[in-house]
């Protein structure tokens, strides 16, 4: 079982890139679930609309997570709650729209059980995200309740993600963290067999601050009178996410490889 995940699409970069490539990939790579964080999709680089979640899902996404930005395209309001394929962080206030996990059958007939967790430093309030997660542990079981099952946690802190990670180990196929937008090298294979990346990075323009134009962000930060509101790179987008071969009989991680394509990174794949 080959899973992919792919970290924040940002602007309209990071969706032509999805357009154009990740069907490639699907082929090249022998695909058969793939995953992406959508929350900065849209043409201002933050929130998700009903017709590029569209495009997504045409390119080859079996699931779009999301994170912080996830209501800053209002309609994403009304279209989540009729579309579970779309789903924000399951630890947000409780009444929110929309669904935080759900059970998926991919193409070749598994089911997957998808988790979106966002971080509680230095992020929007929200409840408890390892509260949220012990529930899910509790609930949904690795080889009992499903074939396989895969964690997008969007979170500042390293060490937040890293002690998710820890927590699902074992019990996860794969545990990621999202919303940084920088792709950290700490991919593995943990000792209970639960696959990990601190952060996948994003699909967006590098050339950049974070997927927002360079320029505009310096003169942010040099609080410069003339600065706008940020607005996203429209440079050559790299796609950035990390792919997974899964066993079949335990539902853990057997390898793990992270993949970098196009724009200006340099390539993995």
């Amino acid at each position: 079982m080959n899973i992919l995940i792919l970290g924040d699409v940002v602007g309209p970069s990071g969706v032509k890139a999805i357009q154009k490539k990740l069907p490639e990939i699907i082929l090249e790579k022998k695909i058969d679930f793939v995953i992406i964080n959508g929350e900065n999709a849209g043409d201002k680089g933050v929130g998700i609309t009903k017709k590029i979640f569209n495009e997504f899902l045409k390119a080859g996404v079996d699931v779009v997570t999301t994170g912080n930005h996830v209501w800053d395209e209002l309609e994403a309001m009304e279209f989540i709650s009729k579309d579970t394929r779309l789903l924000r962080p399951a630890n947000l206030i409780k009444g929110s729209p929309g669904k935080g996990s759900e059970i998926y059958i991919s193409k070749n007939n598994k089911k997957i059980a998808v988790i979106n967790l966002m971080g509680n430093i230095f992020m929007k309030k929200c409840e408890d995200a390892f509260d949220e997660a012990k529930k899910f542990i509790e609930k949904i079981k690795l080889k009992k309740d499903v074939d396989f099952i895969v964690v997008d946690f969007h979170g500042e802190i390293t060490s937040e993600k890293m002690a998710i990670g820890y927590l699902f180990d074992g019990k996860a196929t794969m545990v990621v963290g999202t919303h940084t937008h920088v792709p950290t090298s700490d991919h593995r294979v943990m000792e209970k067999g639960t696959a990990y990346q601190t952060d996948i990075g994003m699909c967006g323009d590098y050339n950049s601050v974070i997927g927002m134009d360079r320029e505009n962000s310096l003169k942010k930060f040099l609080k410069d009178p003339s600065a706008k509101r940020h607005f996203p790179a429209l440079g050559d987008a790299t796609i950035c996410g990390l792919m997974v071969v899964a066993d079949d009989t335990t539902g853990l991680a057997k390898k793990v490889q992270p993949i970098i394509l196009g724009g200006s990174l340099q390539e993995r794949k």
